[in-house]
């Protein structure tokens, strides 16, 4: 559910949060060794419902850079950086998508591709296959996600691919950016916080 700049709602129900361990993530395709600390990241993205706009479970969308941050903060954390956000993806092993090595298929994320043109998010919680080894939902598909890391040109880095993504984008090394004023349907929020 887009919401509006002037109708952004305070963050009202629980988050639940999943413990990532510490680590060493060989971040990008260079993959170069970059600690990571213990983390507690949203099972999902914030949902419409946790923001008081409804009783549905599908991803806040339509909100800006400023918007994520402010939102991630009402939850109890913040943004994650885009390594953070890798190694909460990949892990240790480096999986090729959040659920591992396996091809994508229409059971692991909504992504574009084999006969599927999706045209809006779905519920959170809608495909479980590509849940992370600790149970971290959604990372791949339905919804970009922001992160506080400064892309070129001032923007700010997205990760994860969405409902309009093939599925290349999905992949755990992926970097995309979006300008920081942008409002899409297709970006939402999912905070992390220091254990």
């Amino acid at each position: 559910m887009t919401i509006t700049p002037t109708g952004l709602p305070a963050v009202v129900g629980a988050v639940r949060w999943v413990h990532v361990p510490a680590g060493t993530c060989l971040y990008g395709d260079a993959r170069k060794p970059r600690p990571v600390p213990a983390l507690l990241v949203a099972e999902t993205p914030l949902t419409v419902t946790q923001c008081g706009l409804g009783d549905t479970e599908l991803p806040v969308t339509g909100i800006s850079y400023d918007d994520a941050v402010r939102l991630a903060a009402e939850a109890g954390g913040r943004l994650p950086t885009s390594l953070e956000w890798e190694w909460i993806a990949a892990g240790s092993s480096r999986r090729l998508y959040p659920w591992g090595d396996e091809p994508w298929t229409p059971d692991y994320a909504l992504l574009t591709g084999a006969g599927q043109s999706p045209c809006a998010p779905q519920p959170v919680r809608r495909h479980p296959a590509g849940a992370t080894p600790q149970g971290v939902l959604g990372l791949a598909g339905n919804v970009w996600e922001w992160t506080s890391s400064t892309a070129m040109g001032q923007g700010k880095i997205i990760r994860g691919g969405s409902y309009a993504s093939p599925p290349l984008y999905a992949h755990t090394t992926f970097l995309n950016a979006a300008p920081v004023e942008r409002r899409s349907p297709g970006i939402s929020v999912r905070p992390v916080r220091i254990p």
